[in-house]
Order: structure tokens, then sequence, then C-alpha cells
């Protein structure tokens, strides 16, 4: 019997268990016992990928939790803890001499003794194996091909970031000058674009897209995640649902409306001026510091104007905390009534929010949940915003 479970596979390790930093821009808080915490007792998220869990630190504490018993190997991969499974992954950078810059990648491994081995693997090829989103040295078809060695999974990064990722800056066109695209696994689409967006690039038909948080604090944990229909949350489902094996699939993707991503539109970085695509100076304060737009990359590469058949829908959403009105003793509130996050933003219903929070605000939860939030775009690394 198949059953649906959220996930969300991006999230770093701010510090490893001896309070050394992992990815240095992450909350101190962001360790790895407190995503697990945090993702099964307040979010609701069922299964979550680990992109540091190559640290050597990092893998000591997975152990200890093994050791303590409070967590436990699961037969088709991945560790249990409590009602969470952990998919251990790594980010990893790749600037090959294919690459025209620096570009991301996630590689997901079914065990502990596996990406050990991937440790073991990447300490000839990095400077810093204990840091997260490292330079890796050497080609993306050799990491591909380890990965695939080891029994793993390979996605492509937040794939239009204008920085480090394949279409901001890895390829002029396609991913076949850098991957070979028979051993993708599934496509992230990152916080400034969404399915039908993606969906304009043909190449892209091919794969199964993921939604997930990249996130660097506890609290942007499940700012996007998918909704997927497997036997049980374990590595081995996870895989047969990215290729759609025995009715395995990802049903639905949630995220952000990605003109609400710091890269959707083309603006100046100084002044934050919308600027035309590929401007190279601005015209307002002469600022040569012009960061390209996710909605123009795309509109450059595109290629079909047909959505692949079969596309799950994708849902606009954005955690509770980004909802005007909606603080911290509110949020905590939301919690003790209804048990986690997802509880709130998919089960609860407008008259049961009613009587937790005023009527403006449960009409607001409503509405995000249907779709209707006004938005003003992002770009130059500056959020968009949810209009009140």
């Amino acid at each position: 019997m198949l059953n649906s479970y959220f996930a969300d596979l991006h999230i770093h390790i701010g510090r490893d268990m001896d309070n050394k930093p992992v990815k240095i821009t992450a909350s101190n808080k962001l360790t790895l016992t407190n995503i697990l915490k945090e993702a099964g007792r307040r979010k609701g998220i069922e299964m979550v990928g680990v992109i540091d869990s190559q640290a050597p630190a990092v893998q000591q504490e997975m152990m200890q939790l093994l050791e303590k018993g409070k967590a436990r190997l699961l037969t088709d991969g991945g560790i249990r803890f409590e009602n969470v499974t952990l998919i251990m992954g790594a980010e990893i950078e790749i600037y090959d001499d294919n690459c025209q810059g620096p570009l991301h990648v996630l590689c997901y491994f079914p065990t502990l003794e596996s990406i050990q081995k991937f440790t073991t693997w990447l300490k000839c090829r990095m400077t810093n194996i204990h840091l997260s989103s490292q330079r890796y040295y050497g080609t993306a078809k050799e990491l591909q091909s380890k990965v695939k060695e080891l029994d793993g999974l390979f996605i492509p990064a937040h794939v239009f970031t204008p920085f480090k990722s394949v279409y901001g800056k890895g390829v002029k066109q396609s991913l076949t000058e850098v991957f070979d695209p028979d051993l993708i696994d599934a496509i992230e689409l990152g916080l400034s674009s969404d399915t039908e967006m993606a969906d304009q690039i043909k190449e892209l038909h091919l794969y199964t897209y993921v939604t997930n948080s990249d996130s660097h604090s506890l609290a942007k944990i499940g700012r996007e995640y998918q909704q997927i229909m497997m036997k049980e949350a374990s590595f081995k489902e996870l895989s047969f649902a990215l290729h759609e094996i025995n009715g395995r699939k990802i049903i639905a993707n949630f995220g952000m409306n990605p003109k609400l991503g710091k890269y959707y539109t083309t603006v100046c970085q100084s002044c934050f001026t919308a600027v035309p695509f590929r401007t190279t100076q601005c015209p307002t304060c002469q600022s040569k510091k012009i960061i390209n737009g996710v909605y123009d990359r795309i509109n450059e590469l595109k290629n079909s104007n047909n959505k692949k058949n079969g596309r799950p829908p994708y849902y606009y959403q954005v955690p509770l905390e980004y909802l005007p009105g909606l603080g911290p003793k509110t949020f905590e509130k939301l919690l003790q009534t209804f048990g986690t996050e997802m509880n709130v933003l998919h089960h609860a219903s407008f008259e049961q929010l009613q009587k937790v929070v005023p009527m403006k605000l449960a009409k607001t939860i409503i509405d995000m949940r249907n779709g209707k939030q006004q938005v003003e775009a992002g770009g130059g690394g500056k959020y968009g915003r949810i209009k009140k």
C-alpha cells in the first residue's frame, strides 16, 4: 500500500557535534539532531535530505545517534529518527573544463557505509571535506560515475540561480555540455522558478522536478518541499518515486511563488533598479553589478511551449513565518493546536483556524493554500514580498 510523505531534500548543517562550522553561512542551531527534531516534531516533514553528510563529524553524530538507540538504519536505505527518515547527501561544487562557471549538484547515498566511501574518495579531490558545498577537483561526469558506483542519486541543484547553477553559470545552452544526461535522477528547480517555467526547456522534460528549501536555518526547513507517494519513507522508495516506478511518484510540489525569490528579475545589485536582461551598466547609478534574473534567463533558453504530460501540480506556498501579521507567539499557538506546520498548511479548516487566530489571518492562510497570494517580485539578491 502506498502512502504520501512530505520531503525536503536540501538542508544544510550549520554546526557539527563539536560546534565547528560546516556551512559557514548557516545558523549555529542547525545541527543534525536539531534538524531531525524540527522536521518531525514541528514541521511535520517525514523525509529530510541533509546535504552536508559527507563531513566526517556529521557522520560521527549519525553513528552516535545509532549507538544510543535514538536512530536506526533502514533496510531500504536511510536512517530513521523518530518519525523522520534522514537521506544522507552532499552538495558539491563543480567547475571543470566544460563549465562556463561553477555549479552545484546534490549527491545522495543509501547507507552510512556508502557515504563514508564517498567521503574517502572526495578527500583526494577536495581541499576541505569538513565544510559544505566545497569545490571538487575533477570532471562532472567522473563525479556522476562515482555516485552511481555507490548506488547514489545525482541531482543538479537550484538549476536556474544566477550563481553556481547549471543554467545560471554552468552551461551556454544545454546540460549535456557538462553532464551525462542518463546519469541524472531529477532536477532541483530552486526558489526563483516553478514547473511551468522550467518546462519551457525541452531537455528538462526527461526529469522529475524536486522543490527543496536549501535551508540555512531551522525556520526555513520546509520553505519548499514535495509530497511523494511511496510505500515507506526510505532511500529505495525515493529512488523509485523520482523515476516513477510502480506507482511511486511525486504527487505535488510546494514552493514559493518564483517572484518571491531573490533572483526572479534582472536587477542592479547596487540600487535595486530593474534593468533589461544582459544590461552591462545600470542607467540609474552606473554600477556594473547587474544580476541577471531567472525569468529572463529561461526566456533566453526557451525552446518548448508544452508542459510535460503528467507533471504534478505546483502549489505556491510560503512558511507560516512569512505571512504578514503572524508572529512567533501566534506561530507557537498554531503548533500547540494543530501539532505541525504541515497540519496548519494542509488540513486545518477556516473554521478551525478562526478559533485560534484572527479571522483576517485565518483567511490569509486559506488564501495561500489556494494560491491567491499577491506578491511583489524580487531580484538582485533581495527577496520579493507578500503584499498585505
